[in-house]
C-alpha cells in the first residue's frame, strides 16, 4: 500500500488513541519493507502492515510475544495495542513498546565472535519454549520453519538463469543436499527473519531482537541463515557450535540461505547494483564453506 505516511499515522491516533495524540510522530530509520514503522513519542512505535499478505504477522505478535518474552532473556518487541482498520487504512495495525538499540552492522559490535554465542544462546532459548500450540509454518510466515521444497521450483530457475555467473552443477549439489533431509523432531519455536535489520546492538553487544512478523513453529534450520550472510569462518563455526546443529540441519541452514541470496541476485541484477554485490558475495561465502567443508 502506498502513501503510508506520517499524515496517516497523526489521523489513525487521533481517531483510536486520542490519549497519545499529543505525541510526535516521526519515522524510523530503517522502517523494513513487511511492515511501516514510525516513532511514537519516545517510548512507542507504531507499526502498519504495508500490504494484505502481512497483515495475519498483527494479530500473531499481539498473542504470542507477550509469551514469548517471559521465557527469553533478551528483549523482544512487546505489543502494547493494537490498532482496527479504518477509512484511509485498510488492515489491523500495532503499537509497539520502543527499544532503544542500533541495527547490527560490522562497524557497531565490539566481538563478532561473542555476538555469535549471544545470538545462538538467544535462539536456543526460543527453541526451549513450548511450542505444542504455536503457529505452524506455512504461508502466513511464506513457510519459515516449513520444508524448503516449497522454493525448489525458483531456486532452480535461478540457478540455471545464472549458470554464466556461478558454478551452476554445485549449487545444485548444495541444494540437493539441503534438500534431502528433513526435521524429524518435534517443531520448535522460529524467530523466521534472524538478519541484521531486526537484531539491535548497544554499548557494542546485542541487546534486543525485534520484528517477529514471520514467527511460527518447526524447522529451526531457517535461522541459522545469518551464519552464512553476516559471520565470518570463526564466528560460523562458534554460531553452529553453540546451536548445536547437526550436519543435516546445518545443510537445510544453508539451503534457506542459497535460496534467499539467488532469488535476491536474480532479481535485482538489472536495477540495483548494490543489492546484487552482496548477495553475489553470500552465494561464493556459501561455495567456498561448503568446499572446505566437503575437504574436512
Amino acid at each position: 500500500m502506498k502513501n503510508i505516511n506520517v499524515d496517516l499515522v497523526v489521523k489513525l491516533i487521533n481517531e483510536q488513541f486520542p490519549k497519545w495524540s499529543y505525541l510526535a510522530i516521526k519515522p524510523v530509520k530503517f522502517s523494513g519493507h513487511d511492515n511501516r514503522t514510525f516513532h511514537l513519542g519516545e517510548q512507542m512505535s507504531v507499526r502498519l502492515p504495508s500490504a494484505a499478505s502481512y497483515v495475519p504477522q498483527v494479530e500473531k505478535e499481539q498473542k504470542w510475544l507477550p509469551i514469548l518474552s517471559k521465557d527469553l532473556s533478551l528483549p523482544i518487541s512487546t505489543p502494547l495495542a493494537k490498532g482496527n482498520p479504518s477509512e484511509e487504512y485498510p488492515w489491523p495495525w500495532s503499537i509497539n513498546e520502543w527499544i532503544e538499540g542500533e541495527s547490527l552492522t560490522h562497524k557497531n559490535i565490539h566481538d563478532i565472535n561473542q555476538l555469535a554465542k549471544d545470538l545462538g544462546a538467544f535462539l536456543i532459548e526460543l527453541q526451549s519454549i513450548d511450542a505444542s500450540k504455536g503457529p505452524i509454518a506455512g504461508e502466513h510466515n511464506f513457510y519459515r520453519g516449513g520444508s524448503l521444497a516449497v522454493y525448489d521450483e525458483e531456486s532452480r530457475d535461478a540457478i540455471v538463469r545464472n549458470k554464466d555467473v556461478f558454478d551452476e552443477h554445485l549449487l545444485i549439489e548444495i541444494w540437493d543436499l539441503a534438500l534431502a533431509t528433513k526435521w524429524n523432531s518435534k517443531a520448535v519455536w522460529v524467530h523466521g527473519d534472524v538478519a541484521p535489520g531486526n537484531l539491535l546492538v548497544k554499548d557494542g553487544k546485542l541487546c534486543a531482537v525485534i520484528d517477529f512478523g514471520i514467527l511460527g513453529v518447526g524447522d529451526p534450520a531457517c535461522d541459522a541463515a545469518m551464519a552464512w550472510t553476516f559471520f565470518d569462518e570463526k564466528s560460523r563455526k562458534t554460531f553452529k557450535n553453540t546451536l548445536n546443529m547437526d550436519k543435516e540441519t546445518w545443510s537445510r541452514a544453508r539451503g534457506w540461505a542459497l535460496w534467499k541470496a539467488l532469488i535476491t541476485y536474480s532479481g535485482n541484477k538489472n536495477t540495483n547494483r548494490a543489492i546484487v554485490e552482496e548477495s553475489y558475495k553470500v552465494i561464493n561465502i556459501i561455495v567456498e564453506d561448503y568446499e572446505r567443508e566437503k575437504k574436512g
